[in-house]
């Protein structure tokens, strides 16, 4: 969330990002939230005033006993502060409470790069990897593919488990668990430390790191429990320094985790196959670090994502998302979007976004430096989500005997290089 003295100082600025946003309802938050930190800082004036009454009291007290002096009325009015101080400390924590629910509903601001559009039809490309797939024979579906080669069971699946899940089989298992170890390498090799996450988090911690749409469109809440299942690794590495006082910075992590995603707004789309699914496989990055190295942070991660998807020779392209279909938490968001052949469009594959410290204040993880006390900066990019590039890999990899080619960098994982068409 953002500062509230920051929000005080610069009104202008963030009414001017809501609008950017294309979120001007939420406007009244930021005077609700003005006023109520005016009227925190009143109630602990009063509370300051009282512990220094408080004192003087004692101090008159004391000098009225070594004088001889009548201290019974001091002493009553000495008696009654504490209680006063209680019930404003009470209605302190209150308002606080209530202050943090409010910042909650203002986003983050954004970066002076980000396109400004109501609609995704804003997205900006900035660059595309790659040559299409030459449609020289009759290409097939990932959904026919994976019946036809017996990759995956999707009616068994949805028999057992409901829509949108499934079985991989046969070389498929082999290939989703390449393509996980092939990026946890080259995340090692980049200095990143390798780290399985658990797949619950406290709501306490889920409040911190996701925003509050997710608990309604993408979260899995736990019957009975005050947990919920992750929707991507971002969530728990984002807590895991939580309410610390971290000692170094960066601290860069390759995150490995299920994936569990209710899909609310996605209802008829993509229905068939494994692209949209309600739980899946991700490796993640993410990056604590220090606020003024962010900006590169970001392209360095989104270089290594690219770098990633150069070497399985898949095309795509890199595009900036427009300001109104960008998160609450991000300042700016890239996706990188991987070329379908059948569907004839790109489609996201990967996210990489600069939360700034948003998150780190929610979450209460701090640093200790020279010039005081600072809030670190946290972003976060995927570095692979299966099974969307088992789909991309199928669909872009496919040969006119119906086999599947598996991407070079990748067969020393798989220890085979084709999966062959079925008799």
């Amino acid at each position: 969330m953002l500062d509230i003295r920051y929000i005080r100082e610069h009104k202008a600025e963030v009414l001017d990002m809501l609008k950017k946003r294309f979120k001007q309802e939420r406007m009244k938050f930021v005077e609700e939230a003005i006023k109520m930190y005016d009227a925190w800082r009143e109630l602990k004036q009063e509370a300051d005033l009282l512990r220094q009454r408080r004192n003087q009291l004692s101090e008159e007290v004391n000098k009225l006993k070594k004088q001889g002096k009548d201290i019974q009325s001091t002493v009553k009015e000495l008696k009654q502060i504490p209680e006063k101080i209680k019930q404003l400390e009470e209605k302190d924590a209150q308002l606080q409470q209530q202050l943090q629910e409010i910042l909650k509903k203002i986003p983050n601001m954004l970066d002076k790069e980000v396109p400004i559009a109501e609609t995704e039809e804003g997205n900006k490309v900035l660059r595309t990897f790659g040559k299409k797939t030459k449609q020289k024979f009759v290409l097939k579906s990932h959904v026919d593919l994976l019946k036809e080669l017996d990759l995956a069971d999707i009616e068994r699946a949805a028999k057992v488990s409901g829509a949108r899940f499934y079985y991989l089989k046969n070389e498929l298992v082999e290939l989703d668990f390449a393509i996980i170890k092939f990026a946890l390498d080259t995340l090692k090799k980049k200095g990143y430390i390798l780290i399985r996450t658990p797949d619950l988090l406290r709501k306490s911690k889920m409040e911190g790191a996701a925003e509050l749409a997710d608990f309604e469109e993408t979260l899995y809440k736990i019957a009975d429990e005050d947990v919920f299942l992750i929707g991507t690794a971002e969530q728990t590495l984002a807590a895991l320094h939580s309410d610390e006082v971290v000692t170094q910075l960066p601290l860069k992590y390759a995150g490995i985790s299920e994936c569990f995603r209710r899909e609310a707004g996605a209802h008829g789309k993509d229905t068939k196959g494994i692209f949209r699914v309600h739980e899946f496989r991700k490796v993640e990055q993410f990056v604590y670090c220090d606020p003024k190295n962010s900006k590169k942070m970001q392209e360095d991660m989104l270089k290594i994502t690219e770098e990633i998807f150069k070497k399985l020779k898949l095309p795509y392209r890199v595009i900036s998302i427009a300001s109104g279909v960008l998160n609450d938490t991000a300042i700016k968001k890239y996706d990188l979007e991987v070329w379908m052949p059948v569907q004839r469009e790109y489609r996201e594959m990967v996210s990489c976004s600069n939360c700034t410290d948003y998150q780190a204040r929610k979450l209460n993880i701090r640093m200790q430096t020279r010039e005081g006390t600072i809030f670190p900066h946290l972003l976060n990019g995927t570095a692979v989500a299966t099974p969307r590039i088992l789909a991309a890999i199928l669909e872009n990899y496919q040969q006119k005997d119906g086999s599947i080619k598996i991407p070079l960098v990748l067969q020393k994982y798989t220890g085979f290089k084709v999966i062959k068409a079925k008799k």
